[in-house]
């Protein structure tokens, strides 16, 4: 198996690809194994660098297979500018470092969009295995090595998909919004390429007009497929982080005020900083110390 090296300094590939911004990376021997959108990928980490192989099917001569992992796994993010510019509390501290190499990924808009519009109400794990089944029914199968990766299906196939087709790949209401806005995408309704040179407001307004994305869908997808940094995706666990770790004091705090205080408060990389406290929530390593040793800054924040 003939690798390409790639350096790959301050980035840790296994919290990348498992910080749940991405579901169908699969764990294979030192490495990982899935597609950069038709292309089928191997990619272990040694240190600093990178070793990548991609598969036969898929390859173009005009694609350079370095230039399109360094680019898919954001190698040229300035990692320590952006972590600098997180707040200097405690618990903002104890999430740079736990998640220390964490990068936010390129994503193919389609996938990125089509995926998340498939993860509403659903944890991690359930977003993984439909991701998985709509790759395997609709999407391209590809052979790397002993290993099948499928690519994930083009806005077209999943527009003339049915909806039992889709609710078979566990989608459930899901199913129809999918289609839906698949539909509107192959049609060109939705121009998700031409949609890269609205604003930030303008590209939330677009998104949140199609079926089944609201506020935390769209901003993941302006953060994880338009590298719209400043984009801060409030679910569950950002908000019982917020809740708990910013306004403890407080028994009602709106939707509306969290979104707020977070495009103020993280800045104009809050979309890093939202995915280090959603992985560091997620793993389980976030003590209560960092929430005892904040009160000072809890009760200033409380009184705004």
């Amino acid at each position: 198996m003939k690798f390409t090296k790639i350096r790959a300094p301050d980035f840790d590939l296994e919290k990348t690809l498992e910080s749940g911004q991405v579901f169908h990376w699969q764990k294979v021997g030192d490495g990982f194994v899935g597609a950069i959108g038709d292309l089928p990928v191997y990619v272990e980490q040694r240190s600093e660098f990178l070793k990548v192989r991609d598969g036969e099917a898929g390859r173009s001569p005009r694609r350079s297979l370095p230039g399109i992992a360094a680019r898919y796994f954001a190698l040229d993010h300035p990692l320590a500018e952006i972590c600098d510019s997180f707040p200097k509390d405690p618990v903002m501290n104890a999430a740079r470092n736990f998640c220390h190499g964490l990068r936010i990924i390129r994503q193919p808009e389609w996938e990125c969009l089509a995926t998340f519009i498939c993860s509403s109400m659903k944890q991690v794990a359930h977003i993984r295995q439909i991701s998985l089944a709509l790759r395997k029914r609709f999407g391209e199968q590809r052979r790397i090595g002993s290993q099948l990766v499928y690519t994930f299906a083009s806005p077209r196939r999943l527009a003339q998909a049915s909806e039992k087709e889709l609710f078979e790949c566990k989608l459930g209401y899901r199913a129809k919004n999918l289609r839906t806005t698949a539909r509107l995408v192959s049609s060109g309704q939705a121009d998700l390429e031409a949609w890269s040179a609205l604003s930030d407001a303008e590209l939330r307004k677009q998104l949140c007009a199609l079926p089944g994305v609201g506020p935390k869908i769209a901003n993941c997808v302006m953060l994880f497929a338009y590298e719209r940094l400043r984009a801060f995706p409030i679910d569950v666990w950002i908000e019982r982080v917020l809740r708990q770790n910013y306004f403890s004091r407080r028994r009602k705090m709106s939707a509306q005020r969290l979104r707020q205080f977070s495009e103020t408060y993280f800045g104009e990389h809050g979309g890093y900083a939202q995915q280090y406290l959603f992985h560091q929530a997620r793993s389980g390593e976030r003590g209560d110390r960092a929430i005892e040793v904040n009160r000072p800054y809890l009760r200033r924040n409380e009184r705004r």
